[in-house]
């Protein structure tokens, strides 16, 4: 079978289509044939600077979908060619091996194509599980027009919130956006200070932030009395972190965190549930996902190009199946 690989730290030149064995499941895995891979900034990042890589070569790739290829005894959920997602590691390939409680039968209706994403998952915790929005309240997503961002806008405003605001980079993702159910657009120099001229000086209730540093710290500031923030990722690659009662006690902030890889280790059974709710928004309509750009496995360096150029909006794909 063919995989993409790298061998070394660098640029999207280093991903290289390699041949390799096809992988066979142990007790409580499952093989894939995988039709689609998503890309995330996680990939790049990985590639780039090896994040979350013990070792080399690697092999990128967080999530697929696809039909189970084979599957050992005592699997008593999924079947035989049966359409799945998965969370897996290493999903840049042809057949992927996967631990059977990060797969996800698909529910009726939802095509292989739109699944191939953990985005929806992850959105959906930001705004209910973690986030916990309530009908009337503003929120504050940094990365709105990107893939996480464009789901979390369309469930934030079927969830009744009273403002969505979004932080983009350019007026072109600013206006795709707006239709995805952003009310107001803001750059991440300002984001703050135009937070609160846009709420008459109140804040926002939940800002959601997968950058870090400054921003994190920043976004702090932009919350209302009693406001949360989620932090969801490190994209600004500053130190972790870090805040206390000083900061959070004076007007009840609180401060929460996500990584549905994380909890797909710690809580498979909740990953499990929470991935179902998620996937029926899309397969009832109330969430579309749209797929910005899609590329064959043998030019997965050209979707990372287009992700580490920070111009796409969406969501980008490989194609695996050909």
């Amino acid at each position: 079978m063919r995989a993409v690989e790298f061998q070394a730290y660098g640029g999207p030149e280093v991903l290289q289509i390699v041949p390799t064995a096809e992988p066979e499941p142990a007790p409580g895995q499952v093989t894939i044939d995988a039709a689609y891979a998503g890309v995330n900034f996680a990939d790049i990042k990985a590639r780039a600077e090896g994040y979350r890589v013990m070792s080399l070569p690697y092999r990128p790739g967080l999530e697929v979908s696809g039909h189970i290829r084979a599957l050992r005894e005592g699997i008593e959920d999924l079947r035989l060619g049966q359409e799945v997602a998965a969370l897996v590691g290493g999903g840049y390939a042809e057949v992927v091996l996967a631990d059977a409680a990060a797969v996800f039968a698909l529910p009726e209706g939802l095509d292989l194509r739109t699944a191939a994403s953990t985005v929806l998952p992850t959105a959906h915790a930001l705004i209910h599980e973690v986030g916990r929005l309530h009908a009337g309240e503003s929120v504050l997503v940094h990365g709105a027009a990107g893939g996480i961002g464009t789901a979390v806008g369309q469930l934030a405003r079927a969830a009744g919130a009273g403002a969505v605001y979004g932080v983009v980079s350019t007026d072109a993702k600013a206006e795709y956006a707006r239709s995805h159910g952003y009310d107001e657009l803001f750059r991440s120099g300002t984001f703050a200070e135009d937070v609160r001229r846009a709420t008459g000086g109140r804040g926002v209730d939940l800002v959601l932030d997968p950058v870090g540093g400054d921003t994190l710290r920043r976004g702090l500031d932009a919350l209302a009395v009693f406001g949360r923030l989620v932090s969801f990722g490190n994209a600004g690659g500053a130190e972790p972190w870090r805040t206390g009662q000083s900061e959070l006690n004076v007007q009840g902030r609180s401060v929460g965190g996500f990584s549905v890889l994380a909890l797909a280790q710690s809580a498979p059974d909740a990953v499990r549930a929470l991935t179902q709710r998620a996937l029926r928004t899309l397969a009832d309509g109330s969430v579309s996902l749209p797929v910005a750009a899609e590329f064959p496995l043998s030019d997965a360096a050209g979707a990372h190009r287009l992700m580490g150029g920070r111009t796409s909006t969406g969501k980008l794909l490989l194609r695996i199946a050909d």
